[in-house]
């Protein structure tokens, strides 16, 4: 038996891509739109040890294994394999094309992480968000761009550029919670500072920005210093669970609320009302499973839970709704914006492919592969309704019940055709075969 022989039993012989392998294994379409290569047998070997995801991960990361072309074109193998655990047969054929004398368990990547200690202490937190974040501030440039928004954009429309985008969406947030001058806003995971700035210049607030990376702080705090907005804005090294110093007319946390835990969502939202005036409005912007069905932490022994977000869960909205009204908070808007992520994060694995020697000079090959398959297979998945991004826009009643909401929205929450169809166009519903010509791509090896 060859490694042929395992790859067509495993996945089938009607396959999107070229793969191509150490012992002269060269299957696929000659033209194919992407390229797997399987550089040694370590490859087989994380295989076998950690069966499915996280040992093709590690492959990956590694270097065992290197995919060239198109990234989107090697993401749709899973439609082909939904399941994509080995079972005990394959397992033995990769135990035969080993041998026994090399089966073994190759040291993980290093850009693997392993959380210790008890879930969702502050200590446990904080080592989860700097293994994220903690990364370089110049990776994150060369991949999110001028805005340094690390959060779904919004777009007007499809030709919009991301800077434009992202401006939609910090003005689409300040106008939900009714941001006025001489306001005080809170924006809990500030990132490096986009939203404080953008509410501070263009609607006159004085802003606190939190968070828990010591890169964003550095950055975000010479970003406010170089816009000449250090007298309204001030950024600080803070968890969430310390802040005294309410009350605040609005509270924003735009892409933090993956990193709190189920077990503690009363307790997040509890804080939140603790620290509004009445009449105050906070704006939950986050990832979301798609079903209740779904679990909601990240599994710990994927590829996202050890190489992305360790201890990450993803909430479904209505559990979210139901916690902000349990703890005072009455909810009054609910937005999902999944087809506005999908083209975020297309904009983002394109700006990592167009500065990929420099990206990998930044942060190592391992590293940057990690980012690129993340983010890729992150927009398929809210191209293929897996995932959701949703904003949820709550406020605090006054004493007398009094909400200050006006009675209709005012801001612009109008469906985006040519959205719909960009998205229809990438991911038809009913998908093409996969001898059908695509479009070719230049990708990093």
């Amino acid at each position: 038996m060859n490694i042929e022989s395992f790859i067509t039993d495993w996945v089938g012989t009607d396959l999107p891509v070229r793969i191509k392998a150490y012992d002269g294994t060269d299957v696929g379409p000659k033209d194919a739109a992407a390229t797997i290569t399987l550089h040694s047998p370590d490859a087989l070997a994380r295989m076998v040890t950690a069966p499915g995801e996280l040992g093709l991960a590690r492959a990956y990361v590694a270097g065992d294994i290197d995919i060239s072309g198109d990234i989107y074109a090697v993401l749709r193998v899973r439609q082909l394999v939904p399941e994509i655990d080995l079972g005990l047969r394959q397992i033995g054929q990769l135990v035969r094309l080993l041998g026994f004398k090399n089966l073994r368990r190759p040291t993980p990547p290093p850009e693997e992480h392993r959380s210790s200690g008890r879930l969702h202490t502050r200590r446990r937190d904080a080592a989860a968000i700097s293994h994220h974040y903690d990364v370089s501030n110049e990776f994150y440039r060369l991949v999110l761009g001028p805005s340094m928004t690390y959060s779904c954009a919004v777009f007007s429309e499809a030709t919009d550029s991301l800077e434009q985008a992202q401006e939609n969406k910090y003005e689409l947030i300040c106008n939900k919670l009714g941001l006025k001058p001489g306001m005080r806003l809170l924006d809990i995971g500030c990132g490096w500072g986009g939203m404080v700035m953008h509410a501070a210049k263009h609607h006159g607030v004085q802003a606190i920005g939190i968070t828990i990376s010591q890169n964003q702080v550095d950055a975000a705090r010479q970003r406010v210093v170089d816009a000449r907005l250090a007298d309204k804005i001030e950024i600080r090294f803070q968890d969430y669970r310390e802040i005294r110093d309410e009350p605040f007319d609005a509270i924003s946390s735009i892409g933090m609320f993956e990193h709190v835990g189920l077990r503690r969502l009363g307790a997040y939202f509890s804080q939140i009302e603790d620290l509004l005036k009445p009449g105050g409005r906070v704006l939950n912007h986050a990832i979301s499973r798609s079903t209740t069905g779904q679990r909601a932490r990240v599994d710990r022994s994927g590829f996202i839970g050890r190489y992305v977000f360790p201890d990450g869960e993803l909430h479904e909205v209505g559990s979210s709704i139901s916690a902000l009204q349990e703890h005072g908070l009455d909810v009054r808007h609910m937005e999902n914006l999944r087809e506005h992520y999908a083209l975020t994060l297309r904009q983002w694995v394109a700006n990592l492919e167009a500065n990929w020697d420099e990206a990998v000079a930044e942060v190592g090959e391992g590293r940057a592969k990690v980012w690129r398959m993340y983010m890729a297979g992150s927009a398929v998945g809210f191209e293929d309704n897996g995932i959701h991004v949703d904003q949820v826009l709550a406020v605090k009643p006054t004493p007398t019940g009094v909400s200050g909401m006006p009675l209709r929205p005012s801001w612009d929450t109008r469906w985006i055709p040519e959205i719909v169809q960009v998205i229809d166009d990438r991911h038809p519903t009913n998908r093409p075969s996969f001898q059908q010509e695509r479009p070719k791509r230049t990708s990093p090896a």
